[in-house]
């Protein structure tokens, strides 16, 4: 299959309902708007009850899936130190040199990789790819596939060995 940038979801999409949404969908969506708060909370400081209101005020969560969205966003934060270890042996820098928004997609997607076993580790990377294609800068996409494919490898090997079969 072909990639098309007009299969993304948008949520601006005037066509598109909430009934035609997949769970997969309404999750993708859920990570964009749980980047932007990660993102927030990086550079602000503010609280999470802070962004979380502001979030569910600014934006329709009839595209996304607010359970989720609120899940990665305390997720990440209550569990950053056990994230940013496992981040750190994939990392060829430390992590305060990161780019903030490469920081919190990777963040989003360790957290993911660590906690979410239902979803599969090619999902997660694909939408942390995503993610840093929309969010990031030009090539940081490419980054964070190698980041995020050495740490699939590092803490889903049961997963990789099963694929490899």
């Amino acid at each position: 299959m072909i990639y098309d940038e007009s299969d993304r979801f948008n949520p601006r999409d005037p066509y598109l309902t909430a009934s035609k949404l997949s769970k997969s969908d309404k999750r993708s969506a859920a990570r964009q708007l749980a980047t932007q708060a990660l993102y927030q909370r990086h550079i602000s400081g503010a609280s999470l009850n802070e962004i979380e209101a502001q979030f569910c005020v600014d934006n329709d969560f009839t595209y996304a899936d607010q359970n989720y969205f609120h899940d990665i966003l305390y997720g990440v934060h209550t569990n950053l130190t056990k994230i940013d270890t496992a981040l750190a042996p994939c990392l060829d820098l430390h992590i305060k040199r990161l780019d903030p928004v490469e920081l919190c997609v990777m963040r989003l997607s360790t957290w993911e990789l660590l906690y979410c076993i239902d979803v599969p580790y090619r999902v997660i990377i694909n939408e942390g790819i995503e993610l840093a294609k929309v969010y990031g800068s030009t090539d940081s996409h490419k980054f964070v596939n190698g980041v995020l494919n050495n740490m699939a490898t590092r803490l889903r090997k049961a997963e990789f060995k099963e694929r490899k079969r």
